[in-house]
């Protein structure tokens, strides 16, 4: 693992590095609105795709790294991790990304999927509203996305659950917004899809 501190128009961002032997794309993911790069759905997700020989990033926001627990603004949000993305991107001479990350994470993957050029997006608990507001819908993120996208969702997730669409699945797996009740599933889902969908871009 290699740690990587990448200045950005909004301070410093933080990568931590798994480089798969011989990986043939590149996985960024981005943590959740109040939690980190060591949440469980995402080691388990980082972890099984680098078993399936991709490389992972996982990015920590500048605001994290700061040591501030508030988010930053979304338009802050995505100029960092695009700043990131093209940071990361040039150490692997190009190879095929794939943005992702869980809840506000996802939201970021989403939003700049295509400045970004990225090959698919992974979401992992998308927040399709605030809890108890449904009529606060994220799905127009979701559905902006022009690539192959998968969201994995828990199906008790009080932030609800995204619409599929032709473009975009959705896979339920047990538990909650944490989706920690069932990791290996998440892992399994996670993995299956980004050999079905990276491997074209190859």
């Amino acid at each position: 693992m290699t740690t990587l501190e990448i200045d950005t128009e909004h301070g410093l961002a933080r990568v931590e590095l798994h480089c798969a032997p011989d990986g043939d794309a590149v996985l960024l993911l981005g943590h959740g609105a109040g939690g980190g790069i060591g949440a469980k759905d995402l080691v388990a997700v980082a972890q099984a795709a680098k078993a399936a020989g991709m490389h992972v990033a996982l990015v920590e926001q500048p605001y994290r790294v700061a040591g501030r627990r508030a988010p930053a603004p979304a338009k802050q949000l995505d100029t960092a991790w695009l700043t990131v993305a093209d940071e990361v991107s040039a150490r692997f001479d190009d190879l095929p990304l794939v943005f992702g990350g869980r809840s506000s994470g996802a939201r970021v993957a989403c939003r700049t999927a295509s400045a970004g050029q990225a090959v698919a997006v992974l979401c992992l608990a998308f927040p399709e509203h605030p809890p108890g507001r449904p009529e606060k819908s994220r799905q127009a993120e979701l559905d902006a996305v022009e690539v192959p996208a998968l969201v994995i969702q828990g199906e008790r997730d009080p932030f609800g659950r995204p619409s599929a669409a032709p473009h975009h699945e959705i896979v339920v797996v047990a538990g909650d917004h944490t989706l920690a009740s069932d990791l290996d599933a998440v892992a399994r889902a996670a993995a299956e899809w980004l050999g079905r969908v990276v491997r074209p871009h190859l």
